[in-house]
């Protein structure tokens, strides 16, 4: 019998292109028809494997989800940015290669973003999404965030309306 090995680490600059590519995947299948194709596509093009090498290096922590050594996901987290909630913590990004979703990796990398920024000495946490994204909310309801904050995202002169929950 076969170990499956499922791994969550914070991310090397030889993780740049698989990083990559689920990013591109991930994304081309959480905003296809949400956010205008064109602006879609720019989003995805500037985060290339460079782009990704340097995050693996940079300020905010980069946190992969290996499967077997396939990068399945990846999450982005810090500080808030946004500094009319009290929230110490934020999950920038949290998304999983479509094939890898449902089966509870999400799941894995929010609890151990928010594990890591409290460790951190970070007290409570925000995270966003788009609201007309159903799989983002439900997930973040799924999780216990109370969406209490609201603002909007330009993309190409179409406003989309964002929730942000928080968790205490």
């Amino acid at each position: 019998m076969k170990t499956l090995t499922i791994d969550v680490r914070r991310a090397e600059p030889q993780d740049a292109a698989a990083i990559s590519e689920a990013h591109r995947l991930s994304w081309q299948y959480a905003y296809a028809g949400l956010i205008p194709h064109k602006a879609l596509s720019r989003m995805i093009e500037r985060r290339r494997e460079d782009w990704w090498r340097k995050a693996a290096r940079g300020p905010a922590t980069l946190l992969v989800a290996d499967v077997a050594g396939t990068i399945a996901g990846y999450a982005t987290l810090g500080l808030n940015r946004a500094r009319a909630l009290p929230q110490e913590g934020e999950i920038y990004e949290l998304y999983l290669r479509p094939e890898y979703q449902g089966i509870g990796l999400g799941y894995t990398l929010f609890h151990e973003g928010r594990r890591l920024l409290k460790s951190l000495g970070c007290s409570g946490l925000v995270a966003w999404c788009l609201e007309d994204s159903a799989n983002a909310s439900h997930f973040f309801r799924s999780q216990g965030g109370s969406d209490v904050a609201e603002g909007m995202e330009d993309f190409d002169g179409v406003e989309l309306k964002k929730i942000g929950f928080i968790w205490a």
